[in-house]
């Protein structure tokens, strides 16, 4: 079988309807729209939502909460997670990103304390928390804010 000779089942594409063609077409005249009324109507309908002039359901449904446009998103790694690179290396955004520890948008990465880390490193990174400090400095490494 050659590539040029492929070809679908019979019956299995259907032609599209080729609206307001002619009354022998089944849908000429009125174009399968009707008679009249707002859909008739060339750029006729009504918007999205809209239920014929009752209460929407978006507007029928209470609100609920608080959403904070204004938040910021940081990305979290652990001490443990930062035993893979070399002693005496310095750690930033750019090495995390390749190691593939930090993915996606962010405002900035902030570094837990779960685990130990082990190798003395220099990381220099948007935020720590006091246990992540600890045990970085501990290893013989240096932090630094940025």
């Amino acid at each position: 079988m050659q590539l040029h000779e492929l070809a679908p089942e019979k019956g299995q594409r259907k032609a599209r309807k080729r609206i307001g063609r002619g009354e022998a077409s089944g849908t000429g005249k009125t174009a399968g729209r009707g008679h009249k009324g707002q859909n008739a109507r060339s750029g006729g309908g009504v918007r999205p939502g809209y239920e014929g002039g009752q209460m929407p359901i978006h507007r029928r449904l209470p609100k609920r909460g608080f959403k904070n446009h204004f938040k910021k998103i940081y990305a979290i790694v652990n001490v443990q997670d930062l035993n893979r690179f070399e002693a005496q290396s310095v750690v930033d955004e750019v090495a995390l990103v390749k190691s593939g520890l930090v993915k996606g948008d962010r405002d900035g990465i902030k570094i837990l304390g779960k685990g130990e880390v082990s190798v003395p490193l220099t990381v220099r990174i948007n935020g720590f928390s006091e246990s992540a400090k600890q045990k970085i400095e501990a290893a013989g490494g240096k932090i630094e804010v940025i």
